[in-house]
């Protein structure tokens, strides 16, 4: 049986229980929520792994980070150490986004040293073969060789695949007619949308939607199904062509947990802050509550260098009204392939919004930290602050360079004046007996 069906029958499994422990939540709460599509957990059967993990309703936000080597940067060794460092720096899950050569001898390497959830976007895959290796168009990638990819990535051991399921060409027709500032943007959007307009076909994902939910279901692949036409400017948010496809995806949702595969859909992108909390909303309708991934939502486009502000801003907002899995976004967006540094930092702030929106959404456990963290301020404990830190190296490297050690009671940046040395001489005992004196 898969997990889904596991669910739907009351098996409890080791999955479940140890799922529902990471969370904090009774196993048949955990299992209610799998069983209902609100909750998915991405575990291939091919996949051995330590860090199992739950997202959806009344879960801890999660936050994924995308590595991948490019054609100009096909080398394993430098994904392999951001890997490490985005593990390190506290993501949940990896999709591995390599386009290039030697596609499979990445995505196995990098599987073979990944201890949480793996996706991938396959059509990038199949694209790259036929257009690098056999020097064709994007256009001419054969329906088969885009399922077998698919194929060989699930058996491979893929947790997770984006999949641009919702484009038809009558989302294609509406994007068309409804003038866009900035086109598509989503790059396996793109290719989807090439191959459609190139053979004047509809789209095979959607098209043999049954036939992928067969291989997804065999190897135990949680469905993201991909945004391909997410706005990629303010401009275009909460357009028609967005609205059309979230139609298609909360339709395919339903088709996909009857044939037992569990779901998660994806979302924008671009956003003005006003508009976030509508649109998720208008998700969590269409698509039944389904666990919802959203990349950012970036809140200004003129941040280059920054957007790891920009999506941390808009991943908040989205995950306070909702939303419960946020894609970080790198310093590099828009700009160039990211760095170990930018991983670290897009991870970083990510997890920031998460955790500032599991405190707003009430998420049992979520604010302990930010006490503990107040009673440590509070006996002025820098050892004990640093510690609870959601990046310690970075704060023992500010405090360090403030010429302050452990042992110092202040920082430079108050020294004497320090405002809890001063509120608490101002109270002390002593001083209320010298004032009578």
């Amino acid at each position: 049986m898969s997990i889904r069906e596991d669910a739907l029958n009351g098996n409890i499994t080791p999955i479940f229980e140890t799922c529902a422990a990471n969370e904090g939540m009774p196993v048949k709460t955990l299992m209610d929520g799998v069983a209902d599509g609100t909750i998915a957990i991405p575990k291939n059967n091919n996949h051995q792994f330590e860090r199992i993990m739950a997202i959806g309703k009344g879960t801890t936000t999660k936050v994924n980070a995308n590595i991948g080597a490019s054609k100009d940067y096909p080398e394993i060794e430098q994904e392999l150490q951001k890997l490490c460092v985005c593990l390190k720096a506290g993501a949940d899950t990896v999709m591995d986004l390599s386009l290039g050569d030697n596609l499979n001898e990445v995505r196995r390497e990098i599987l073979r040293n990944c201890p949480v959830p793996l996706g991938t976007v396959p059509i990038y895959q199949s694209i790259a073969e036929v257009v690098e290796k056999q020097k064709k168009k994007i256009g001419e990638v054969s329906v088969d060789e885009i399922f077998k990819t698919i194929e060989q990535q699930a058996e491979d051991g893929v947790d997770f695949m984006t999949l641009h399921c919702g484009i038809t060409r009558s989302t294609l027709d509406r994007v068309k007619n409804h003038k866009r500032l900035l086109g598509v943007v989503s790059r396996g959007g793109s290719f989807t949308i090439e191959w459609m307009s190139y053979n004047n076909k509809e789209n095979p994902l959607y098209e043999r939607f049954d036939d992928l939910l067969a291989i997804l279901k065999e190897h135990e692949v949680t469905l993201s199904l991909g945004d391909g036409i997410r706005p990629g400017c303010l401009a275009d948010a909460t357009d028609r062509g967005q609205v059309q496809e979230l139609i298609h995806l909360g339709e395919l949702t339903n088709r996909a947990w009857e044939a037992g595969v569990q779901v998660i859909v994806e979302g924008p992108g671009h956003m003005p802050m006003n508009q976030i909390e509508a649109n998720i909303l208008l998700q969590k309708r269409l698509c039944n509550n389904a666990p919802f991934y959203v990349l950012g939502p970036l809140v200004t486009d003129i941040a280059p260098g920054y957007d790891h502000i920009t999506g941390a801003i808009g991943g908040a907002i989205a995950a306070a009204a909702g939303a419960d899995y946020l894609c970080y976004v790198t310093p590099a967006e828009h700009l160039k392939l990211p760095t170990p540094d930018d991983v670290r930092d897009g991870v970083i702030a990510s997890r920031i919004a998460a955790h500032a929106a599991d405190i707003a959404k009430g998420v049992p456990g979520a604010i302990d930290k930010d006490i503990a963290m107040a009673k440590r301020r509070d006996k002025l404990d820098w050892k004990g602050q640093i510690e609870l830190s959601m990046d310690p190296e970075k704060a023992r490297r500010y405090r360090d360079e403030g010429g302050c050690s452990y042992k110092g009671d202040a920082c430079s940046m108050c020294g004497s004046y320090c405002a809890i040395k001063v509120y608490k001489r101002a109270i002390s005992p002593q001083r209320d007996e010298q004032q009578v004196d």
